[in-house]
Parts: structure tokens; sequence; C-alpha cells
């Protein structure tokens, strides 16, 4: 276990490190702590890791599968303490948030699929999938847009990261009815979330090599809420002058995202904006069946699909496209240092997609869920051999 102390170790100052000179010297610092510990073992280990599984609705069972089936293939040494959560499938009450919260907390570690959230309002404004992303203080979603060899999209070799706070903001199920008719929302804004975020983001940018990190807001508008994120990204850019800093309105972002979205290397926003364009930018790449994703708090990780979509459309038809969840789990295990199991696992599933002869519908094919599968699992095999 002690390469899965020395993920935790790393995740956690991340995230927390507590001064500018701490943040600014943290890649190598952290990189030469796990890395020690890396050396010390064989990334083939023995035993299981204990990982919390929370299939979710729509099609999230069905990737579950999935993850299941391709996981017992490859000999992964990982235990999964799968539990239900759904509001739409009456699988959702007190007793069971804390039963989720109570694993998830032990284990450290997360694969979910979407909650659905349902539209009608019966007295509670927090979803429960607000709630347990709150309680764990996930605040950090991190979706790597990346275009798959061998499938052709509109733009190809794209490469970017958005990263997007998600404890507050829009999402901050603060609402009332002021007068009749009336309805008044409040966006939550803070100079300690936007600055951890920020720093979370130039991190970032600097552990993977990266060049540059583009704020996106509107500032123009929302002059005191998003004016005060602005002001913090400004302020933490000031700490890392070997990484561009860049900043754009949301509208003209998702312009340029559709025009040239090469021009963008890592993009930080508050909850709202990073929803939205977490969507778009999947759409660029081929959809929400191939972009995985993953969110981070101080101690804990969570591994999902990078768009956030239930495809109930799909449930029982054997034709969602396993790719987001499986490379979200391959990056899972990445997480937990089992990078030879991760590295099989991806290079399987990506030379499924490149040599394009299993596709599901959403990337053009008539493959079920099940040939895909399938067709990963005939190759998987030792990484570099």
């Amino acid at each position: 276990m002690a390469a899965l102390s020395g993920v935790r170790w790393l995740t956690r100052a991340l995230v927390s490190a507590g001064n500018p000179g701490a943040w600014r010297g943290l890649s190598t610092s952290a990189a030469a702590h796990a890395a020690s510990r890396s050396q010390a073992e064989d990334v083939r280990v023995e035993g299981s890791f204990p990982v919390t599984m929370l299939p979710g609705d729509g099609v999230g069972p069905e990737l579950m599968h999935a993850v299941k089936e391709v996981f017992k293939a490859a000999a992964v040494p990982v235990e999964f303490q799968e539990h239900h959560l759904s509001e739409v499938q009456n699988m959702a009450s007190e007793e069971k948030l804390e039963q989720v919260l109570s694993s998830m907390k032990e284990n450290k570690v997360a694969i979910i699929g979407k909650i659905h959230t349902p539209m009608e309002y019966k007295g509670e404004l927090a979803s429960y999938d607000m709630r347990l992303r709150r309680k764990l203080d996930l605040f950090a979603n991190v979706v790597h847009v990346k275009s798959l060899p061998g499938y052709m999209t509109r733009h190809n070799n794209l490469d970017l990261v958005i990263i997007r706070e998600q404890t507050e903001g829009e999402y901050s199920s603060l609402e009332h009815e002021s007068a009749r008719g009336v309805i008044e929302c409040l966006k939550i804004v803070t100079r300690a979330k936007s600055q951890r975020i920020a720093k979370f983001a130039f991190d970032y940018a600097t552990k993977k090599g990266r060049s540059k990190v583009t704020a996106v807001h509107k500032a123009n508008i929302m002059k005191l809420g998003d004016g005060l994120f602005l002001q913090c990204c400004e302020e933490v850019a000031e700490l890392y002058p070997k990484i561009k800093f860049e900043t754009m309105i949301i509208d003209n972002c998702c312009m340029q995202l559709v025009q040239n979205p090469y021009q963008f290397d890592v993009l930080v926003m508050p909850n709202l904006y990073g929803n939205i364009i977490d969507n778009l930018a999947a759409g660029l790449v081929g959809g929400a069946g191939v972009v995985p994703g993953e969110s981070y708090s101080a101690e804990y990780a969570v591994f999902e699909t990078g768009a956030r979509h239930p495809f109930a459309q799909a449930v029982g038809r054997n034709i969602a496209n396993p790719t987001a969840m499986l490379l979200s789990a391959s990056n899972m295990l990445r997480h937990l240092n089992l990078e030879y199991h991760s590295n099989m696992i991806a290079d399987a599933v990506k030379k499924v997609i490149k040599v394009g002869k299993v596709r599901t519908r959403d990337m053009g094919g008539y493959s079920t869920t099940t040939d895909f599968i399938k067709s990963v699992i005939g190759h998987l095999h030792p990484h570099g051999s």
C-alpha cells in the first residue's frame, strides 16, 4: 500500500499547499516523493486496492459492467465496493448517502456514473450528486479533451484541459421567491475557493509540462463576482512566471473553441461555465462517450466521464460507448500507481478505436457495447511487449 499512500500524499499536497512558495515548488518535491515510493516496489503489486463504485443512472450500470469485465480480464488488483444512489430509481436517502460517503472516505478513491438530477422541485434544492461532491469537497473537476488516433472529427490532434471549480458559483442551491413571480438565485464566489482552483490549475500546468493557462469569466457583466474570480487568477498567475496567462470572456471562449481550439492549453473557470465548456469541448473530439474526467479534493479522487450524461434512451439497448469510462478507469489506476494495468487498458481501448472495425453508434459504427468490450479484452497485453 506504499504506492497508494504516496499518491494520496501527492494529491493532498497538490490541492492544499498553504503558501505560494509551497505551490511553486510542489511539482519537483511531490514528483520526487512519489518517484522514491514507486521505485521501491513493482507496479504489479500483490493484494488489491479498495475502490468505491457508484454505477449511477442511465447507462451507468452498463458502463460499470464494462469496467468490471475489462478489469477481470486484465487481472487488475482492485476490489470494487459497489453502492447505489439514485433519485430517479427511488434509491436515494440520507442513509444511502452516508453509506456512500463512508465508503468513499475510507477508500479515498471512487469511480462513479452519472447520478441524474430530476428537474422537479420536491422541497430540496441541492441534488444528491451536488451534496456528495460538497461533503467530500471535490472542488476541482479536470477534463482532458484529447483526440483519439484513428477517429476523425472536425478538429483533430486536439489536446486541452478544462479545470472547473465545482463547489460554489451558480450551483450553490440558494434560491428563493422574493416576491410573487420573482425568483432570486444566488451565485456565490469566494476569494478562498477562487484562489484554490487557480492554484490547482497553475500547478497542474506546471506538473504536466503545459505552457498556458486561460481564465474564463464574465467579469464585464458580473463585475464583483466574476471580477473576484478573475482577480484571484491574476494574482496566482504572478507566482508562475514560466506559465503564460490569458483571460477570455465565456461567450467568446465558446466561439473560439469551435473556430480554433488549438489556441488553448489549460482553461480554468467557475462552476457553470465549466459545465458548459466540458460538454462543448467533448463534442469537438467525438462526444460524451469518449472523454474521461476526474474530480479532486485534498483527500479524495473520483473518476467519471468528462461530459456527464445518463443517456437514458440507450438503457438496455446494448449501444452505449464505454470508451470514456474505460479511459477514466485507466486514469484511476494511474492514480493508484498501477501504471502497468493503466497503460494496458488505455492502449487496448485506443487500439480498438484506431483499427476502426469495432465502433459504437455514436462513433458512426454498428457495434454493440458487448462487441466493444470483447474487442478491448482481445487487445489486452502487457504494456510494451
